[in-house]
């Protein structure tokens, strides 16, 4: 992918499925939400599957362990093997242990799967800044958390230990709407400390590093449904994206993307890997894409036409982004996104 600015969503005469070998898989708000499958997740994955596509799935959430995701999977009718997942604990746990002597103890506020992740790379886990850690890790805990676990975190980060995050993601998609998530958590031991972690996750390059390692992906693909960890993500690794509507991103947002922000490809959700993806053309002094024209003027982005909403979205993208160039768009977009009900 160009590191250059991008003003349009790209086409692609092939399938998505075909046209790249592996599709790296965010699964909160992309795969499931709150624990049940996202409509046409399951039967789009197994068509991409049995057509050749390899499917890993790539996580933030640092809760789960990869048998207990893969397992979860499997439930919802997508059978995967632990290989075939990816998280941030352990993109967190290459990270300490690429720093720190083998064996080391190491403060952990979070989940299981941190915790496993740890020992993965010859590590062990303690609960408490006494224990002697060398050094602290924080990944999402689930709403269970005990306040007290920030609390330990802070008197070891406070005694001058480093301090490692799994993520920094503010929100978590949940079956009952956004809840906090492991970024919220950070900012309260950065606030008691003043302190900075060391991130791994999305859309920072251990992540990226992580995924390749363990998948050996050649042509992939990033799937996502946030622009500040997915689409950034893949923006870093220098990798195409396709980004789905079925997640924590809406229309407006999509259109005031700055360029490290705008996905290769737009769908409404996993039913994308399965088809081309129309070309967005210039038409004029806008833009075309189905049966839709989009074009900005007079503090606003302006569309007409019908067809696939899909389709309007795209063509609004290239209208917004390429009037904001390098910058995020400003546009009132307001009328042409109730034009497409979004």
């Amino acid at each position: 992918m160009s590191r250059s600015v991008r003003t349009r969503p790209e086409g692609s005469g092939q399938a998505l499925s075909e046209a790249y070998d592996t599709a790296l898989l965010d699964l909160d708000g992309v795969v499931y939400a709150g624990g049940n499958a996202i409509e046409h997740a399951v039967p789009s994955l197994a068509a991409a599957r049995d057509g050749g596509m390899r499917l890993a799935y790539v996580t933030n959430n640092a809760l789960r362990t990869p048998d207990a995701v893969a397992a979860h999977l499997t439930e919802l009718g997508i059978p995967a093997e632990t290989g075939d997942v990816i998280t941030s604990a352990q993109a967190v746990a290459r990270l300490i242990a690429d720093q720190v002597p083998q064996g080391s103890r190491v403060l952990v506020v979070g989940g299981e799967g941190l915790r496993v992740a740890l020992r993965e790379r010859g590590l062990e886990p303690v609960e408490s800044a006494d224990d002697e850690p060398v050094a602290v890790v924080q990944g999402y805990g689930g709403p269970e958390l005990a306040w007290g676990r920030f609390a330990e975190a802070s008197y070891a980060v406070a005694r001058g230990l480093p301090w490692f995050a799994s993520n920094t993601d503010l929100t978590i998609p949940s079956g009952r709407g956004i809840a906090p998530g492991n970024g919220a958590a950070v900012e309260v031991v950065r606030i008691a400390t003043g302190a900075e972690p060391q991130v791994a996750g999305k859309p920072l390059p251990p992540m990226h590093r992580e995924t390749i390692l363990r998948t050996g992906a050649e042509r992939p693909l990033v799937v996502g449904d946030r622009l500040d960890t997915d689409i950034e993500g893949a923006f870093n690794g220098g990798v195409d994206s396709l980004l789905v509507l079925t997640g924590v991103t809406d229309g407006a947002r999509l259109l005031a993307a700055p360029p490290q922000h705008r996905p290769t490809y737009v769908d409404a959700d996993l039913r994308g890997l399965l088809t081309g993806q129309p070309e967005v053309v210039g038409d004029g002094g806008g833009f075309r894409c189905g049966g839709w024209a989009a074009a900005a003027g007079a503090g606003r982005l302006e569309l007409d036409g019908d067809g696939a909403v899909v389709d309007g979205l795209r063509a609004l993208c290239a209208a917004a982004w390429t009037a904001a160039g390098e910058e995020a768009c400003g546009l009132d977009a307001g009328k042409a996104l109730a034009r497409l009900g979004l």
